[in-house]
C-alpha cells in the first residue's frame, strides 16, 4: 500500500508540477505583455497631459499673469484647463516655490517634494503621493524667457484608474500602484508571492517619482488558483483512481497483517504510555523486525529516563556552584506550609568577585552554601541570584525566624579561604513567610528578596518583610494611567501658597502647587504622582496644564483686584525640552501673564548647555526665573553666576532651625548677601515662627513663604483671604496666624 501510494503521489506531483509550470508560463507571458501595454499607456497619458500643460505654459496671457502675480487669472486658467483635460488637479508652481492650485490643495511637505523633483532632479513626469493617495503628475516649464515655474497636472491613481488598466488585459489581472516602503520591497520582475487568494504571480514595473525617498511601482498580480481551475477535473479524477486503488490493496493487505497486529498493538500501547510520561517497556516476543524494534524502543526508554533525570537536576541546580537554584527553593517553600524563606546577601559581591575572579567566586559561594546548610542541620541551601543564597526554615513566628536567620548569618560569616587567601564575608538576611493569598508578591522568595533590600537600606543584619514599607508599587504605577484622565475630570487642581513681601508688607505673589483628589484613594501626595510623572514622561502635559491653569487663575485674580505674580514649578526633565519651552513661552506671552518659573540648580547641572539656553529664552520672553531649594544639594557657584535668574529661594531645611541654630543663621545671612550681590531677590521657604520671620526681616530677606504666612489654599479661599485683608497689609503674617 505504501509503495503504491508513493507511486501515485509521485505521479500526481509530476502532473501537478507540469500543469502548474505551464500555467505559470502562460500567466507570466501574459503579464509581461500587459506590463508592456501598461507602460505604453502610462507614457501616452503622460505625453497627453504634458501637451495640455505645455499649451497653457506657452500662452502669453498666462505667462504675463504669472509674471505679474495675478493669482486670480492664474487660478481661473488652471481650473479651466483642468476641466478640459479631465484631471484631478492643476497648479502653477513658481521657481520660488510659491504654488497656485486648482482641484487639490498640496501641503508644504508635498510641495517641497514636488519642487525638489522638478528643480533638483529634472523630473517632469512621475508619481507623487498627495493626501496619502498616489497621483500621476506631469509638468511643463513656463519660460519668460527664463524659467519662472511649471504648469503641473495631477491625476489620481485610484481604484477606478486601476480597473481601466485591468480591463486591457486578456486575463483578469489585479493592478495597483504602491509607494514608499512597499514599493521598495517589491522586486522588478515576475515572481510568485502569497496573497489573500493564495499563491499568485506578481509583476512589478518601476515608475518615475518626484520623491526620491519614496519610490513607486506598478504591481500586477494574478492568482494561480484561477490559472489551475480548468485542470481541477483532472486532479479530481486522479484522486478517485488513487483512492480506489488503495481500497483494493487494503482488502488484500488486511488478511496478511493479522499475524502482526498483536505485537504492534503492544508496541503502540508502550509508545502511548511514553507519550503520557510513563516509562513503559514493550514486550519482546520474537527475534524478527518487530522484536528488534521492541528492543530498540526499550533501549530508547532507558536513555530517556536517564536524560530526564539529568535535565531535572540541571533545571533545579546552579551550574556554577552545584547548589540548588531558585526553582528548587520555591518548590521546597511550597512543600512546607509553615516554612519561612531566608535569603542571605553577600555584601560587596561585585568588589569581591572582581578581586578574586569569577571561578574563585563560584567556589566561594559553593563553600558558603554548604557551610550554611551544615549550620541549619543539612537543610538544602539554594543560589537565588548572583550573590544571594537562600533556604527554607521552620519557625513558629516571625521573631523566631528572624532570630534563627541572625544566628545562621553570624555563624556563617567567618572568613573563607580561596586560592590560599582568606576572604571576609558579611551576610545581611531577609525573612518572609508564604504571604497572603492574592498578594502581588505571592512568592515567598520575592518577599524575602524585598526584606533583604529593606535590611540593607536600614543597615540591619536581619529584617522581616514589612508590607507597610514596601507599600503598593503596582497600585502607584496604575495612578499614572489615570492621571491624564484626572486632568480632564477636574480631579487635579492648583493650590496657592502666599509669598509675603517684607518691603511692601503684603502678599505680592503665590506659588502654584498641584493637588490631586482621587475618587477612590482620596488625597494623592504630590511627591508621589509628580515623581512618577517625571519617570514616565507625563510631566510635560501636566506642567503645560499647570501653566495654563495658573494664567487663567491670575486673570481671575486681576479682575477681582489683586495682581499677584504666579510661580509655577518646572521639572528638571523639561529644561532640555525645546518644544516645551516653545509652548510655555507662547502661552505666557500670548496671555500677558506675569509668571515666574521655579527651577532647581541641580536640574541645570544635568544638561547645562541646553538648560541655560532655555532659561535665557524664558528671561528674554519676560518670564521671571527662580532658583528653588537652594542649599538642599551641592550648589555650584559656577552655574549660579551663569543662570539668568531673578530670585533665589532658600531651602526650608535652613529656615526651620533658624531660631535655634547660629550656624543656620550664618548660612542664611551669607546666602542673602550673595544673592543680593548677584542682583537676585531672596525668598525664604518654611517660615513657621514669628522669630524666624523677624530674623529674616533683619537679615534683609526680600520675601517669606511658609505656614506662618499661609498654607496652600484653593483659588476661592485665596480670593476670600485677600479680600478680607486690611488695607495695605493684603493678608500679612499676623492674619495668617489667626
Amino acid at each position: 500500500m505504501g509503495l503504491f501510494g508513493i507511486a501515485l503521489l509521485l505521479a500526481t506531483v509530476a502532473i501537478y508540477n507540469a500543469v502548474s509550470s505551464s500555467a505559470r508560463a502562460v500567466v507570466r507571458n501574459e503579464m509581461t505583455a500587459s506590463g508592456a501595454v501598461y507602460s505604453q499607456i502610462w507614457a501616452s497619458r503622460s505625453d497627453q497631459l504634458r501637451q495640455g500643460a505645455a499649451v497653457l505654459a506657452q500662452d502669453y496671457g498666462f505667462r504675463e499673469a504669472v509674471a505679474t502675480d495675478d493669482e486670480a487669472t492664474v487660478r481661473s486658467a488652471l481650473d479651466n484647463l483642468r476641466n478640459r483635460q479631465g484631471v484631478d488637479a492643476a497648479l502653477m508652481l513658481g521657481a520660488d516655490g510659491h504654488a497656485t492650485a486648482a482641484g487639490l490643495a498640496l501641503d508644504d511637505a508635498t510641495l517641497d517634494k514636488l519642487f525638489g523633483g522638478l528643480d533638483g532632479r529634472g523630473i517632469e513626469a512621475g508619481v507623487l503621493t498627495i493626501e496619502d493617495q498616489p497621483h500621476q503628475v506631469v509638468a511643463a516649464p513656463v519660460m519668460a524667457p527664463v524659467l519662472i515655474g511649471w504648469v503641473i497636472f495631477a491625476e489620481r491613481l485610484d481604484a477606478s484608474q486601476m480597473r481601466n488598466l485591468e480591463s486591457l488585459s486578456a486575463i483578469p489581472l489585479s493592478a495597483s500602484v504602491v509607494t514608499g516602503a512597499e514599493a521598495r520591497e517589491v522586486e522588478v520582475d515576475t515572481m510568485t508571492v502569497r496573497t489573500a487568494e493564495g499563491p499568485s504571480i506578481r509583476l512589478a514595473r518601476t515608475l518615475p517619482t518626484f520623491d526620491e525617498a519614496s519610490p513607486a511601482a506598478l504591481v500586477l498580480t494574478y492568482p494561480l488558483s484561477r490559472a489551475l481551475k480548468p485542470y481541477e477535473p483532472l486532479f479530481l479524477s486522479l484522486g478517485i483512481i488513487g483512492l480506489c486503488g488503495i481500497a483494493l490493496l487494503m482488502g488484500g493487505t488486511w488478511l496478511l497483517s493479522l499475524s502482526l497486529t498483536r505485537p504492534i498493538s503492544a508496541l503502540d500501547d508502550a509508545v502511548h504510555g511514553l507519550q503520557r510520561g510513563e516509562y513503559v517497556e514493550a514486550p519482546v516476543t520474537s527475534s524478527d523486525e518487530i522484536g528488534r524494534l521492541a528492543s530498540s524502543f526499550n533501549a530508547m526508554v532507558g536513555d530517556l529516563r536517564d536524560r530526564e533525570a539529568r535535565l531535572t537536576h540541571m533545571a533545579l541546580h546552579d551550574q556554577e556552584t552545584g547548589l540548588p537554584n531558585r526553582l528548587a527553593l520555591e518548590r521546597r517553600a511550597a512543600a512546607l506550609p509553615g516554612g519561612w524563606v531566608v535569603l542571605f546577601g553577600i555584601e560587596r559581591f561585585e568588589v569581591v568577585r572582581n578581586a578574586i575572579g569569577y571561578d574563585s567566586m563560584a567556589r566561594l559561594i559553593g563553600v558558603l552554601g554548604r557551610r550554611i546548610a551544615a549550620l541549619a542541620d543539612d537543610v538544602p541551601v539554594a543560589r537565588v541570584g548572583a550573590g544571594v543564597l537562600g533556604l527554607v526554615v521552620e519557625a513558629g513566628s516571625a521573631d523566631e525566624a528572624v532570630a534563627l536567620a541572625g544566628r545562621l548569618a553570624e555563624a556563617a560569616q567567618e572568613p573563607i579561604t580561596v586560592d590560599g587567601a582568606p576572604v571576609d564575608i558579611s551576610l545581611p538576611a531577609g525573612v518572609a513567610d508564604r504571604g497572603r493569598a492574592g498578594s502581588d508578591l505571592a512568592s515567598p522568595v520575592d518577599r524575602a528578596a524585598i526584606a533583604l533590600d529593606q535590611a540593607r537600606a536600614v543597615r540591619h543584619p536581619v529584617a522581616a518583610f514589612d508590607p507597610v514599607i514596601y507599600g503598593d508599587p503596582a497600585g502607584n504605577l496604575s495612578l499614572i494611567s489615570e492621571l491624564m484622565t484626572a486632568l480632564n475630570a477636574g480631579e487635579v487642581t492648583l493650590a496657592y501658597q502666599p509669598k509675603h513681601d517684607f518691603r511692601a508688607e503684603r502678599v505680592t505673589g503665590v506659588e502654584a502647587l498641584m493637588r490631586w483628589t482621587h475618587p477612590r484613594r482620596g488625597f494623592v501626595p504630590p511627591d508621589l504622582f509628580i515623581g512618577m510623572a517625571e519617570e514616565t514622561g507625563h510631566i510635560r502635559p501636566l506642567t503645560e496644564w499647570a501653566i495654563g491653569r495658573a494664567i487663567e487663575d491670575q486673570r481671575i485674580l486681576a479682575a477681582a483686584g489683586p495682581d499677584l505674580q504666579m510661580s509655577v514649578n518646572i521639572s528638571g526633565r523639561l529644561l532640555s525640552d525645546e518644544a516645551f519651552a516653545d509652548i510655555a513661552i507662547a502661552a505666557v506671552t500670548s496671555s500677558g501673564g506675569r509668571l515666574c518659573f521655579e527651577i532647581t540648580e541641580t536640574a541645570v547641572m544635568t544638561n547645562p548647555e541646553i538648560a541655560l539656553r532655555i532659561v535665557d529664552r524664558f528671561a528674554d520672553a519676560g518670564i521671571a526665573v527662580s532658583l528653588d531649594d537652594y542649599g538642599s544639594g551641592l550648589s555650584s557657584l559656577a552655574y549660579l553666576k551663569q543662570i539668568r535668574a531673578d530670585e533665589l529661594k532658600i531651602d526650608k531645611a535652613f529656615i526651620l532651625g533658624l531660631d535655634q541654630s547660629a550656624r543656620d543663621g550664618l548660612l542664611v545671612k551669607s546666602t542673602i548677601d550673595l544673592a543680593h550681590g548677584l542682583g537676585l531677590k531672596v525668598t525664604a521657604e518654611g517660615v513657621e515662627t514669628p522669630t524666624a520671620l523677624a530674623l529674616l526681616r533683619g537679615m534683609g530677606c526680600d520675601m517669606a513663604q511658609g505656614y506662618l504666612i499661609g498654607r496652600p489654599v484653593s483659588l476661592d479661599a485665596l480670593m476670600e483671604r485677600l479680600g478680607e485683608a486690611p488695607a495695605g497689609s493684603a493678608a500679612g503674617p499676623a492674619r495668617a496666624r489667626g
